[in-house]
């Protein structure tokens, strides 16, 4: 599904709001031991990010390649603007940003994706997080993941994925190392209990 999809159709469906844990037969090497945020999920298909991914851009980097500071203005950049997280969201759009966000933010572009999270994918979050002005918790991806219709269906019911509900704790947590295991554990599960053959948990 591509973005334009997501800003156009805004029906909820059963995925919207989820993760998605990688099995260990995982035959996508882009998502080997990922966890995805479905933002959107529908007969045209779903989209999401990968949320535990680094990248190796800071918050600097991206407002120097938009031209909103000046190279000497980086390292005057507050604490909070300094240490923002940025991560590889997928593999779809890899060039372009989009802030996954709880919603006490929000936009005429913020697209709610559940109760409590949104997206904006425009550059007036990006000034209010330079600001100080932005979200309470907040994430920067760079690219996404998506899939056709029935295709995500389909890696499910082929063992491809586990789903569970999210949690503002794993979508924001910034220890990216670790995540896949405390994801698994948001269902009771442990690596050591799935195989690539497993049936669903």
């Amino acid at each position: 599904m591509p973005f334009s999809s997501l800003e156009n159709n805004r029906e909820r469906s059963y995925l919207d709001g989820q993760l998605l844990i990688a099995m260990p037969g995982m035959a996508d090497g882009n998502f080997s031991r990922s966890v995805v945020y479905v933002c959107a999920h529908s007969q045209a298909g779903a989209m999401g990010f990968i949320i535990n991914r680094p990248q190796s851009l800071t918050f600097a980097d991206v407002l120097l390649h938009l031209d909103m500071i000046d190279r000497a203005d980086a390292i005057m950049l507050p604490e909070h603007a300094r240490d923002f997280p940025i991560q590889s969201g997928g593999p779809v759009e890899v060039g372009r940003g989009f802030v996954l966000h709880t919603d006490d933010y929000l936009s005429d572009s913020s697209i709610p994706v559940s109760d409590d999270i949104s997206l904006t994918a425009t550059l007036d979050i990006v000034r209010a997080i330079s600001d100080g002005r932005g979200p309470r918790r907040a994430t920067m991806l760079l690219g996404y993941a998506g899939w056709g219709p029935g295709q995500l269906e389909h890696e499910i019911a082929n063992n491809g994925w586990l789903n569970c509900p999210a949690t503002e704790d794993i979508i924001f947590d910034r220890a990216l190392e670790g995540k896949y295991e405390r994801a698994l554990a948001l269902m009771g599960v442990t690596p050591a209990m799935l195989s690539a053959d497993a049936g669903h948990a």
